[in-house]
């Protein structure tokens, strides 16, 4: 009776869990386009410098030499430009998938400055859409079966054996038959 109880707090914790999954992936998107929207700024603005000398931005980036701090700006400004990229790329993935998709693609949700922004304002909700109960649904089979086969595991050297019965081979007596000469 305890395992079964067990095992079905496994399944809430579970279905409580997933559950919350699409309104996270879409507080991460709206956190996500922010970040875009900044470093946005960032690049346009170094790249209307550049233009304003004649020059691309891997010209102006080239061009960025002499001292450390110059080195380490240099440095700085070409991270930004990959961040900004990658970011880039991964919210225009995420505005055009839907709940299901995000969570196929929930690689794409792994930027530490933006999940943890949008963990921090996150709180959680009872989802009532499909998306939501879907996800609680899954997470809930999930759960069980965890908590199903941890506790299989935790609880396998207690287990009852069935006692074993040792029968002996039943002894054949030689007794002569009617047709057998004595």
């Amino acid at each position: 009776m305890i395992i079964r109880v067990l095992v079905m707090v496994g399944g809430l914790m579970g279905g409580g869990v997933a559950s919350q999954f699409p309104e996270y992936a879409q507080q991460y998107t709206q956190r996500l386009g922010g970040a875009v929207d900044a470093l946005g700024q960032v690049v346009a603005d170094f790249d209307a410098s550049a233009s304003a000398e004649g020059l691309s931005r891997n010209e102006a980036l080239a061009q960025m030499q002499g001292t450390d701090f110059i080195e380490r700006r240099r440095a700085d400004m070409a991270r930004t430009f990959d961040r900004h990229a990658r970011l880039a790329a991964d919210l225009e993935l995420l505005q055009s998938a839907g709940p299901f998709m995000r969570a196929y693609h929930a690689t794409r949700l792994t930027d530490g400055e933006v999940a943890r922004a949008a963990l921090a304002s996150y709180e959680p909700a009872v989802p009532i859409n499909f998306a939501g109960l879907t996800f609680a649904g899954s997470g809930f089979v999930a759960g069980l079966l965890a908590m199903w086969a941890a506790l299989k595991i935790a609880l396998w050297p207690f287990r009852r054996r069935p006692a074993r019965q040792h029968t002996a081979p039943a002894p054949t007596l030689d007794v002569p038959g009617p047709n057998d000469q004595v």
